[in-house]
């Protein structure tokens, strides 16, 4: 049972690790080391975490999510095996806890009266040139 949020727990069956070389630095051990690791949780299937919330976290896994809803997480930055599964279990914990706090309502804005008026001023100076323009009594 994984701990994300005091009313989100993630069960342990619900998380697939895979284990795969890394191309990062490690040495002579790099080629026979599988030190990254590509951590798999399956996010339509998943019953722990409410719907409101997995249409958030789609949103916000982008890339991450693949077609069938399976979202992978693939950590290789540090040579250890351990080190990498602690990271890969400690950004899916973060997406999760992004996920559960409601997106920020947008309001709604109007530009400043000052901003219009430029605006509109351009317009007219920009008409007028046009009309100079136009008003020639040349016949050429």
């Amino acid at each position: 049972m994984i701990q994300i949020t005091p009313s989100i727990q993630l069960n342990d069956d619900e998380i697939e690790l895979v284990f795969i070389r890394s191309p990062g630095p490690g040495g002579q051990n790099v080629n026979k080391v599988s030190s990254a690791v590509q951590l798999r949780f399956n996010l339509l299937a998943s019953p722990s975490i409410p719907p409101e919330m997995k249409q958030h976290l789609i949103r916000l896994a982008g890339k991450r999510l693949n077609s069938d809803g399976v979202l992978i997480i693939e950590a290789r930055q540090y040579r250890s095996q351990e080190r990498n599964r602690q990271a890969a279990f400690e950004r899916l914990g973060r997406l999760i806890q992004q996920a559960s706090q409601p997106p920020k309502a947008r309001r709604k804005t109007k530009p400043p009266r000052a901003a219009n008026l430029r605006r509109l001023e351009s317009k007219r100076k920009r008409s007028a040139i046009k009309r100079l323009r136009s008003d020639s009594d040349f016949d050429g």
